[in-house]
């Protein structure tokens, strides 16, 4: 096998063109690192607005959900809520404020009667459970308005008994005093 190794001297490289190639491969190296750069730089910043779209997109959700939440308390609550919802807010990346907690205030000062405060201490317990999603604070609301209700059961029917126990004695000493009277 024979291998032709001869150049001419007009397809020999001169040093001058050596330079002017070498100074080319610069130059193109340096924009290839320059656009490198800026396709690193533009990625970065696609996937920084990719995650800003997708924090925004759940803090809308959860903005959804707490005044979806809120609303069921107050339509449960009906006149035993002492004001409107309140909110608290977080600033997204586009500036917005979303709503990512929440609360209702809800008036549980018993009423005037046992009868009247088991009412409302159901009332509170209902609208406490309402949401489709109670948080621990409404587990912890309606069991109290449950414990107050017990204690409100106990003491109407304490007040039944000694009605019972009154109208019994009432009777007794009217037909009491009929017998006597017959005599």
């Amino acid at each position: 096998m024979r291998i032709d190794a001869s150049i001419s001297l007009s397809q020999s490289i001169t040093p001058d063109k050596t330079e002017q190639k070498s100074e080319t491969i610069q130059k193109d190296s340096t924009k290839s690192q320059k656009s490198d750069s800026e396709d690193r730089s533009k990625k970065e910043e696609s996937v920084k607005k990719a995650q800003e779209r997708q924090i925004v997109a759940e803090l809308q959700v959860r903005d959804t959900q707490v005044r979806a939440h809120e609303a069921a308390h107050l339509a449960a609550a009906g006149g035993i809520a002492s004001g409107g919802a309140s909110f608290s807010y977080q600033r997204g990346p586009d500036g917005k404020m979303y709503a990512i907690g929440g609360e209702v205030p809800i008036s549980a000062g018993g009423g005037g009667s046992a009868q009247e405060t088991v009412k409302r201490m159901r009332q509170v317990a209902a609208a406490a459970m309402a949401p489709a999603d109670p948080s621990p604070q409404d587990y912890a609301v309606a069991a109290n308005a449950r414990s107050e209700e017990m204690k409100a059961l106990q003491e109407l029917r304490k007040e039944q008994t000694e009605a019972q126990k009154e109208q019994g004695l009432k009777k007794y000493l009217e037909s009491a005093s009929k017998s006597a009277e017959i005599v």
